[in-house]
């Protein structure tokens, strides 16, 4: 199932790629450079033909395909699953403190 909706996945991504690239640029990019400025940035100029109407289908199979493959495939580690609140194994060996080091130096004599 994973192997599939990820071949699927590539494939959508492939297609947003060069639906992303055939688009023609509204020039200098939000407007800048433009006679009507930020104005027109927002504005109703920009309907929906069938390149954003087909760019935003594939964005949204983009987005679903990755929730779905990462619901899929979480926490599985190596063929086990784990959760992340899961509780770490226990070491096998007990921690053993180590003393503290004599401090190095000339004594200093004490009246």
């Amino acid at each position: 199932m994973t192997t599939v909706l990820l071949i699927i996945h590539l494939f959508v991504t492939l297609a947003l790629i060069g639906m992303v690239l055939i688009q023609r640029s509204e020039g200098g990019g939000l407007g800048i450079g433009s006679s009507q400025g930020m104005g027109a940035f927002m504005g109703g100029r920009g309907t929906a033909n069938l390149l954003t109407r087909t760019t935003a289908i594939l964005g949204a199979l983009f987005f679903g395909l990755s929730l779905a493959l990462a619901l899929l495939n979480r926490g599985t580690v190596g063929g086990e699953t784990r959760s992340l609140l899961d509780t770490p194994p226990a070491s096998s060996a007990p921690v053993v403190p180590v003393a503290p080091a004599a401090p190095k130096g000339p004594a200093v004599p004490t009246n």
